[in-house]
């Protein structure tokens, strides 16, 4: 027999960027909870809008699983003394497990004689158990931000008026604060506060949407899309893509509506960046374009009422635009009175870091990087990237960067365009910023990818020279986010980019910043970029004992790594893998740290160790080649062809011979195979 877990925590209005995190957690902890309480269950479905947090559970056990427990106690030999009689040892383990001594018995294990029960732990009520696991739920969510209230001695992201806890209709008593749990909750906030009782989940979702409240998420995603685009349409236009602002509003409202305004004439003049920015941005507006992409003169509203009056709310959000857009305006006139460049003397006293210096000695580091990248792989476009490098930062300086701070960027773009700068300089401004988040869009040209890297490699090699490194999930400096750009730019573009080398020449320009050892420093920062491979490429679908031999072996050039995880996961697929990893593990294992000496052939007494050498000079030198071309997936092949010789090898000799000279011959000639291969994989981490 089983029933319907309901559970609703009614708030005051959460942020929209807490919000899918919560259900996720939300369904994590009671999840958990149940599992320990052994308590089985079927479908999870969560629910939310600003103003509550939902989770429905289908076929919630009434009766905890009965569970049969076999404990290992105390060695025999310590639980009971000469005269066998059970000491202070055998009584504590049998009291801790509610059973008589005369009940334990023993058990023969490699480490000995072992007192040992088995048991059998009826199921209870799985009614007893809710009120405990939904505390634990509603107590341990870990928001972001959370906040406490009145004098309580609770937190939560925002204050709690009501909480609905249900098991087959039943209230389960739950206590959070100075609110009780009970069966009503409530509904839209302005056009249906009223409480309304509430019998299990389709009951819920009936009398919410009545009173103005669609819990379901997707369900009022779907009103916003079908809104925006009908709205669009009647202005001749389409809503321009959106998907986050559209995730983020959903989550701002409890029953959509979507209202259309207009933008004056003479803002259309503003850069559409900074159009867009400013409406998303600060006030959740959605935009619209033609067929061309152009913009048009209209923005849309989502409001979270059902407006009486329609026209005026759109020119309340009408006004409230036209001050915006009009300080957008005038900072867009007085700051084309002064040219990027002579911003570079201001940054001179604004302070980048208080360790690490001002903002201008940041640009003069990562000016010296970006042009030394420049000489190495473009040199043709090196008086760019120091051009681009030199004004990357000085729309910090602007009057708009100060009151829209999300435009940096964006307006060096636009200065440097309506300043005849280079148009690869001016999108190398905007794009050195790229990316910004994980899968972002990158940097469309080298000289704005060269800046990209060198700006992102100072920052990452300044904060651990002055020990700002992330902790657990603390990374205030989004030195992961660095690390993940630095990447994700030498891999889409092709970069033969030794990492070694890179955070060496940057730290080296850190020293008289650096509190630490600059080789501490350099050896940190690469570890740390290359956890971050790790994480990308195994993000990315890689096995990662795969991508784990390939890194340990070599990490240095990141096309390189790739390339090699590629065409070992590729022969990981081959139905003859595994004994062919396991030779290879096999002569890993075996040579320890190798012998490294010339083989010397007299010394064979058997046709698989001659038989062994040959087809090893045989491979070598072609085998070369395919590495120096990056041919790694025929180099494999190549080094996949040994495998007969090598087992024909194993079955045919002892490789630690009594003999110290065969032995170490042996062991030179199995050092040979190694090296094959651990430039391309460290076999010993494979799993067969």
């Amino acid at each position: 027999m089983s029933a319907e877990l309901f559970f609703e925590i009614g708030t005051e209005e959460i942020p929209a960027g807490l919000i899918p995190r919560a259900l996720e957690d939300i369904q994590r902890l009671l999840g958990k909870g149940l599992e320990q309480a052994r308590i089985s269950y079927g479908q999870v479905q969560t629910f939310a809008t600003p103003r509550r947090l939902c989770i429905a559970v289908a076929d919630v056990a009434r009766q905890q699983q009965r569970q049969e427990l076999e404990v290992t106690g105390p060695p025999a030999r310590i639980a009971f003394d000469s005269d066998g009689k059970p000491t202070k040892a055998a009584e504590g383990f049998a009291r801790t497990n509610g059973v008589e001594v005369a009940d334990l018995k023993t058990i023969e294990t490699a480490k000995g004689e072992y007192l040992f029960i088995s048991k059998v732990i009826e199921g209870g009520e799985s009614a007893a158990q809710l009120p405990a696991i939904l505390d634990a739920v509603i107590s341990n969510i870990p928001f972001r931000k959370s906040m406490r209230w009145k004098d309580l001695d609770v937190r939560f992201a925002r204050p709690i008026h009501w909480i609905v806890a249900l098991y087959d209709g039943e209230v389960v008593p739950v206590v959070f604060g100075d609110v009780h749990s009970g069966n009503k909750s409530r509904g839209h906030r302005f056009m249906a506060p009223e409480e309304f009782e509430v019998t299990d989940l389709a009951d819920y979702l009936a009398k919410a949407e009545a009173r103005y409240v669609i819990p379901r998420i997707d369900k009022r995603r779907q009103l916003i899309e079908e809104q925006l685009a009908a709205l669009a349409r009647q202005l001749g236009g389409q809503v321009n893509p959106d998907p986050e602002l559209l995730e983020e509003v959903s989550y701002l409202v409890e029953t959509p509506q979507a209202l259309a305004g207009s933008i004056e004439e003479r803002f259309l003049a503003l850069p559409p960046e900074l159009l867009i920015t400013s409406m998303r941005e600060h006030q959740r507006y959605f935009t619209l374009v033609d067929n061309q992409g152009k913009l048009l003169p209209h923005f849309i509203t989502i409001a979270n009422t059902l407006a009486t009056d329609p026209a005026v709310v759109v020119a309340g959000n009408e006004r409230v635009l036209r001050a915006r857009l009009s300080d957008a305006m005038f900072f867009w006139q007085e700051d084309q009175k002064s040219s990027l460049e002579s911003r570079l003397e201001p940054l001179k006293r604004v302070v980048y870091q208080a360790k690490l210096g001002t903002s201008f000695e940041k640009i003069e580091r990562f000016k010296t990087l970006a042009v030394e990248l420049a000489k190495e792989l473009n040199p043709q476009i090196v008086p760019l990237v120091d051009r681009a490098a030199l004004l990357a930062k000085c729309d910090l300086e602007t009057g708009m960067v100060y009151e829209f701070p999300e435009l940096q960027g964006v307006m060096g773009r636009e200065y440097a365009l309506l300043e005849n700068e280079d148009p690869r300089v001016a999108t190398a401004i905007f794009e050195h910023y790229l990316p910004t988040q994980a899968g972002g869009d990158l940097p469309s040209d080298d000289v704005g990818a060269f800046v990209s890297l060198a700006d992102k490699i100072d920052t990452l090699c300044g904060c651990f020279a002055v020990g700002l490194i992330p902790t657990g999930t603390a990374d205030p400096y989004a030195l992961r986010r660095s690390a993940i750009g630095i990447l994700a730019i030498i891999l889409e573009r092709n970069y033969p980019i030794s990492i070694p080398a890179l955070v060496k020449r940057s730290v080296a320009l850190l020293q008289a910043k650096a509190e630490r050892s600059l080789d501490e420093i350099e050896a940190e920062v690469v570890e740390f970029i290359r956890l971050r491979l790790v994480n990308m490429l195994g993000s990315q679908g890689f096995p990662g004992d795969v991508v784990d031999a390939v890194l340990s072996a070599s990490f240095e050039n990141p096309v390189d790594a790739l390339a090699r995880v590629k065409a070992l996961a590729d022969l990981k697929g081959r139905e003859d893998f595994e004994p062919l990893a396991v030779a290879f593990k096999r002569v890993v294992n075996i040579i320890k740290g190798g012998v490294e000496q010339d083989v010397d052939a007299s010394l064979f007494e058997a046709d698989c160790e001659k038989d062994l050498l040959i087809q090893l000079s045989q491979v070598i030198d072609g085998l070369q080649l395919q590495l120096e071309a990056g041919d790694y997936r025929a180099a494999l092949a190549t080094i996949a062809g040994l495998r007969p010789a090598v087992d024909r090898f194993f079955e045919g000799v002892m490789v630690m011979a009594d003999d110290e000279k065969i032995r170490t011959n042996r062991l030179a000639l199995l050092t040979a195979v190694s090296h094959l291969f651990t430039n391309i994989a460290d076999f010993s981490k494979i799993s067969a």
